[in-house]
């Protein structure tokens, strides 16, 4: 479920993470409780070896997973801003490169982590038509199952097909163009945009019959 009804679902855990990307804390708490067990020694001390690693590793974790957290406006806000100021060409790219050029390595690495998982986090949006028309269908009977147990208000059906249409142009798309934008995947980033404008023009043309379809399943 997406947070905002997560809260509604889980009055305790929205309590826990005080309503703020409870999904993703505590997907990091639970992930995070597992990798410090015992039995995972020998990988902590592959990955860090000093206090100071330990604490970069642990901060690049949370803000790569909160970035996930698509639907908060503040936190998208501030991204927007962040990659803006990093990769925009702007007066205050080329002030930060010359005041403390390491720290801002380290950001525009960061924010490119960042932007890595929010692509993995939607991959199937990013891929061929099969692909997503595949996993979209799948989501939507989660949701519509969460409506049929009260869970969830109201009927995803409504909207579905326009809120699909939305989520292109408001974030997949831009998404897709800040990662070509940014060269990070080579040519490949050309593909990812290109799957992501076409499976769009599909979803245009054939969404109200596959939500029609979904319905009746």
């Amino acid at each position: 479920l997406p947070n905002v009804f997560l809260a509604k679902d889980n009055p305790d855990l929205a309590m826990v993470y005080q309503n703020q990307s409870m999904a993703e804390q505590n997907s990091i708490d639970v992930a995070w409780g597992i990798f410090m067990e015992p039995e995972f020694a020998k990988l902590r001390s592959a990955v860090y070896s000093s206090v100071e690693e330990f604490e970069l590793f642990r901060r690049i974790i949370v803000n790569g997973v909160i970035a996930t957290d698509i639907f908060d406006p503040k936190l998208r806000a501030h991204r927007t801003k962040r990659w803006n100021c990093a990769f925009g060409g702007s007066q205050d790219e080329e002030h930060a490169m010359q005041k403390e050029p390491a720290a801002f390595r380290n950001c525009k690495a960061t924010i490119l982590i960042e932007h890595i998982l929010q692509a993995s986090d939607i991959s199937h949006m990013l891929q061929h038509w099969d692909v997503y028309s595949k996993w979209n269908g799948r989501f939507y009977q989660e949701m519509y199952t969460a409506f049929c147990q009260a869970r969830l208000d109201p009927d995803p059906t409504d909207t579905w097909y326009e809120n699909e249409l939305k989520f292109f142009d408001n974030y997949i798309i831009p998404l897709a163009r800040r990662l070509k934008e940014s060269g990070l995947f080579g040519v490949s980033s050309d593909e990812l945009l290109n799957y992501a404008m076409r499976n769009r023009d599909e979803w245009e043309r054939r969404g109200r019959e596959l939500v029609s379809q979904s319905c009746t399943r």
